[in-house]
């Protein structure tokens, strides 16, 4: 299996990990929680409505190019210990996984923000083991707590280079709710930004 030398070194030891996980002979499991559920840039067979207990989505990954600047920092989503996620499962044919798994690498990996994990998803069609991108409360990209001034500030000011934050949190809100999924938390911060 052959690693992108474009990625930082951890993140070509992390993908090298996910892959020897996978093993490649059986079709993989992907976990979407934001961003994946409507920009999803990758073919599947299956796409199934799935539940993660232990991880929960959350608005608390700064974003210092994509979705702000380092002189005004907007925000991404991250996987958070505790709780749980509504999200989306995705299947892809085992003869795909490996190129899957390397884009989505040189899309959520470049800067190794993210610690990719499989979590078990809870789907109508039974449970799947998927992998995950979530994210480490230890890591300097987490924001830690935010008040509603902050949030608001952010929502209404911080863009970057694939547009503002506010957009980000609105498509991924209207995504969920397409997918008949709820998310109170995100619901209440959009609000904020009214």
């Amino acid at each position: 299996m052959t690693i992108p030398e474009a990625l930082p070194g951890d993140a070509q030891t992390k993908l090298a990990n996910a892959l020897t996980h996978w093993g490649g002979q059986q079709d993989l499991w992907l976990f979407g929680y934001a961003s994946l559920i409507w920009k999803t840039e990758f073919d599947y067979a299956q796409r199934l409505d799935a539940h993660v207990h232990g991880w929960h989505r959350a608005l608390c990954m700064w974003s210092r190019v994509y979705r702000g600047t380092p002189e005004r920092p907007g925000l991404v989503f991250g996987l958070l210990a505790g709780g749980s996620c509504h999200g989306q499962a995705f299947r892809v044919p085992a003869q795909h996984g490996q190129q899957v798994l390397t884009r989505l690498w040189q899309r959520e990996m470049v800067s190794d923000v993210y610690m990719p994990r499989w979590v078990a998803c809870k789907t109508a069609a039974g449970t799947v083991e998927a992998l995950a991108f979530t994210l480490s409360r230890d890591n300097p990209q987490y924001t830690g707590h935010l008040t509603d001034a902050q949030y608001r500030q952010i929502l209404l000011h911080a863009s970057g280079c694939y547009g503002s934050t506010l957009d980000y949190a609105r498509q991924t809100f209207a995504a969920l709710k397409t997918q008949g999924i709820e998310d109170r938390a995100l619901g209440r911060l959009l609000r904020l930004a009214d």
